[in-house]
């Protein structure tokens, strides 16, 4: 006999079993969504840092001029490089008594720095040839330092002689960088941008990534000193990804030639004395000379501080404190003073840029003069913060009158070069530093005197062309 069926899921057991499938369906859905939201609320400080990034480095234009893209690279760089700075000043400085630590750092500026001297000059013109390559250019500088960090995470460990070399390069491929960074950015500027303003957005996230990744290098360093040089490895091949995203027109150089770093005719040599026809070639104007000259002897001042101090303090700590906070004090003054400089020079609306370089000089000096004299913590802490402060202010005053006064034509080449000579001063005040006694009064009275020198040669000229109007202006705010 034949019976009917009842469909699945009306009456009956089929329906028990379709209530029970759809149950177990909704409970699958359930967990699912949980683990989702677990799963956003784990991503959420993240996703939302990033976005948060974002959002600030492409503000204004930035996003769509490709800026935006070049501040968060010059990010990449600056974790980088305080990584690998931590995991050799752990080597090199930390680990051993301070004399021997003098000796051993006195070995790697001589075998780094000195180096480091004859390559600067030719870095910049070599850079020069290589107009239609400046994101290969980066990404081959971050590239190298990430395969660096690797032969020094194992130099750290057995101290052995290929750390020097690996520095050195490390040292040569961070100036490279930091050479065709500053050719860039004025390739990048978005509508209404003056390059101060550019320079300070840049310099900001450097200093900000700096911040951040300082903390994380510390906690890497407790692990064992080759760790932070891995975590240098995976941020320098991200940054070597990074490169390739700048706009196409970073690598375009029409329109360009090259710069000649000299005041006026009388100081060229060589075929430059016969006349050119295109105008800024054979000179980039006394206002920028004089300019950078002055900003020579404030990154002298820096280089100086950073080494004669690192070993001062830690033979001498400020009264009642440790070595490594003295250190701590006066490096964080440092930065803020950068920090701040760098803000207010994005903020002010400069109209007479060789009035503020004569002005931050004669500050620092001032600083100088005052440290030598009533040497102390809070002294020392004021002089810190006063030159990171000038420095950075400086810089972009300098920036400015470049902008103001070097043709377009030959406004990138110029950039170049000056940083070059910049990084140069550093290293000679390095140099210096590690050389003086440890005599905290002898010391800075050497600086305020280097100081001296370098705003007495360059005032008249700043403040001559501040009364000539210099050349025809643009927008500097």
């Amino acid at each position: 006999m034949a019976t009917a069926r009842t469909p699945q899921g009306a009456t009956g057991t089929g329906g028990a079993k379709g209530y029970k499938g759809r149950s177990r369906v909704s409970g699958s859905g359930r967990k699912r969504g949980s683990v989702r939201a677990i799963g956003r609320a784990l991503h959420l400080p993240f996703t939302g840092t990033a976005r948060g990034i974002r959002k600030a480095t492409h503000a204004h234009g930035a996003g769509e001029s490709g800026l935006g893209k070049l501040i968060e690279l010059h990010g990449v760089n600056g974790a980088g490089d305080v990584m690998i700075t931590i995991a050799l000043a752990s080597t090199v400085f930390f680990s051993v008594p301070t004399d021997e630590a003098r000796g051993r750092v006195a070995l790697y500026l001589a075998i780094t720095m000195a180096p480091f001297t004859v390559l600067a000059p030719v870095i910049g013109p070599l850079l020069d040839r290589l107009p239609h390559g400046r994101r290969a250019a980066m990404a081959g500088a971050m590239l190298a330092r990430a395969l660096l960090a690797l032969v020094l995470s194992g130099a750290v460990v057995t101290g052995s002689i290929e750390m020097y070399p690996a520095a050195l390069g490390v040292l040569v491929a961070s100036k490279a960088y930091g050479v065709v960074r500053s050719a860039v950015v004025p390739r990048l500027l978005p509508p209404g941008f003056s390059l101060v303003k550019a320079n300070s957005r840049v310099t900001l996230g450097g200093l900000l990534a700096t911040g951040i990744a300082a903390p994380a290098g510390v906690g890497l360093q407790a692990l064992g000193p080759r760790y932070p040089l891995y975590g240098a490895f995976v941020i320098f091949v991200a940054g070597t990804v990074l490169s390739f995203t700048l706009p196409p027109k970073v690598d375009s150089a029409k329109g360009e030639d090259t710069a000649l770093l000299a005041a006026d005719e009388q100081h060229l040599h060589g075929p430059h004395r016969r006349p050119v026809k295109r105008p800024g070639l054979r000179t980039v104007g006394i206002a920028v000379t004089h300019a950078l000259g002055a900003n020579a002897a404030l990154r002298w001042l820096s280089g100086f501080l950073t080494f004669f101090l690192a070993f001062l303090l830690r033979e001498h700590p400020l009264t009642g404190q440790s070595a490594a906070v003295s250190l701590g004090m006066v490096a964080v003054a440092a930065g803020l003073g950068n920090a701040v400089g760098t803000a207010v020079g994005a903020w002010l609306r400069s109209r007479a840029p060789e009035l503020i370089i004569v002005t931050l000089v004669a500050v620092v000096l001032g600083a100088a003069i005052t440290a030598a004299v009533f040497f102390g913590a809070f002294v020392v802490a004021c002089l810190a913060a006063v030159a990171g402060f000038s420095q950075a202010l400086s810089k972009l005053s300098l920036d400015a009158l470049i902008q103001r006064n070097v043709p377009e034509l030959v406004r990138t080449s110029a950039f170049a070069r000056s940083e070059t000579l910049l990084q140069m001063s550093w290293v000679f005040g390095g140099a210096v530093g590690i050389a003086m006694p440890l005599n905290g009064t002898v010391g800075l009275s050497v600086a305020a005197a280097v100081v001296a020198t370098g705003w007495i040669t360059t005032v008249r000229g700043l403040l001559s062309s501040a009364r000539h109007g210099g050349a025809p202006r643009t927008n500097l705010a």
